[in-house]
């Protein structure tokens, strides 16, 4: 029999968050009120900053013909895949509602395929826990998680993601956790295109057919905030894999982001963020975790936020990687990248975790232990863009 203490657990759990999120809702002040200024020297959110011309230019890229429709080159050889090789131009107006409808889950990533590491430090499968819908306005309860959209080449994706603080930008953050797996292909393969992020999506969790006739304010109430960075962990770019292979334990990204349209950060925007704890707790010490995140893949459509809360158990993908964190949860691929979080001993909500593999059946999911490694790339993210 589970022990109900993780039930208990949970509720304070999530009313912790919905006290993350913005005091108002979205308003024309957030909205986009004059162009952003490119962080690398650009005009406006359309345009090519110098560095990302140079980078295209250096592969032989011509950048306005990346605008135009080179970035659906998937060509190995035009595939950037290294750390410092990352692209990714706003293309005004590319993410439209009815794109973002028809994005798909990255349904591969969800498979945990092989289970052969240490059995000593894996725990019994966890009983499944049937996802929640969160309540609407998602503004109002949970308005740092959104949704990530990409392109690849089995065509438009997407995943979850949150907002986090940023530490050299109190206040102001532009930085956003997510999965490695939303953001590159791993070791056969390199960087996505087209990386968006839009927080508190689809907020007032309206179906497919009531979205037919929603205003764009509805859809993402806060706009596009397109990536102009993204990192991910050396062990992902070497081992990462369609089914998380032996990169699962690192996978997770942080992407920096800005509006497509507007002036201000998105933590500004949204109205809050939530820090990164890169100290947990073991886990036999942390009673509840909640993951959060909009599953795509059946019987979930990609269009609703939900959550699951459990205590979490340990999962070993190989003896000589990190062990994971693993909870029981019934939402599926789409839900991919969206953060976990926990209450720390201070009794405030931080994130801890991302969601990275489950079983192809659902059932329950997966996510790295955010140590060292990943305190790493969050401060090398942090340190790049200083106070922009």
């Amino acid at each position: 029999m589970r022990s109900i203490r993780p039930l208990l657990a949970a509720t304070g759990l999530v009313a912790a968050l919905a006290l993350t999120a913005t005091a108002c809702g979205p308003s024309e002040d957030n909205a986009a009120d004059k162009p952003a200024a490119d962080s690398a020297g650009g005009k406006d959110s359309g345009s090519l900053s110098d560095g990302l011309a140079e980078t295209l230019k250096k592969h032989g890229v011509d950048p306005e013909k990346w605008k135009n429709g080179e970035w659906k080159n998937w060509d190995k050889d035009k595939w950037l895949r290294e750390a410092k090789d990352f692209v990714n131009p706003v293309i005004e107006g590319l993410w439209k509602p009815d794109r973002m409808k028809s994005a798909k889950d990255p349904a591969k990533t969800m498979a945990a395929g092989d289970l052969s590491g240490d059995q000593g430090v894996t725990d019994p499968e966890p009983a499944p826990v049937k996802a929640e819908r969160e309540k609407t306005p998602y503004h109002d309860y949970a308005a740092p998680v959104g949704k990530v959209f990409f392109d690849s080449p089995e065509g438009t994706m997407v995943c979850s993601g949150t907002v986090v603080k940023d530490p050299e930008n109190p206040g102001r953050s532009n930085l956003v956790w997510t999965a490695g797996h939303c953001v590159h292909a791993g070791s056969k393969g390199g960087w996505y295109r087209n990386i968006a992020f839009v927080p508190a999506y689809n907020d007032k969790g309206k179906s497919a057919a009531a979205l037919e006739k929603a205003q764009p304010q509805e859809i993402a109430p806060y706009g596009a905030y397109w990536a102009d960075w993204a990192t991910t962990s050396g062990e992902w770019l070497a081992d990462g894999g369609p089914t998380g292979g032996e990169g699962a334990p690192y996978d997770y990204a942080v992407l920096h982001v800005k509006p497509e349209k507007g002036s201000k950060s998105l933590e500004e925007t949204v109205g809050n963020a939530l820090p990164v704890n890169f100290d947990a707790p073991e886990i036999s010490k942390i009673s509840a975790m909640g993951a959060w995140g909009y599953p795509a893949a059946p019987p979930y459509d990609g269009l609703i936020m939900h959550k699951c809360v459990d205590r979490p158990g340990r999962l070993s993908v190989s003896p000589s990687t990190p062990t994971m964190y693993r909870i029981g949860c019934t939402m599926t691929g789409g839900s991919s990248g969206g953060g976990w979080f926990s209450e720390g001993s201070d009794g405030k909500l931080a994130l801890v975790s991302n969601t990275s593999i489950g079983p192809v059946t659902s059932g329950w999911l997966a996510g790295p232990h955010l140590g060292k490694g990943a305190q790493d790339v969050f401060t090398a993210m942090s340190e790049k863009f200083g106070s922009r």
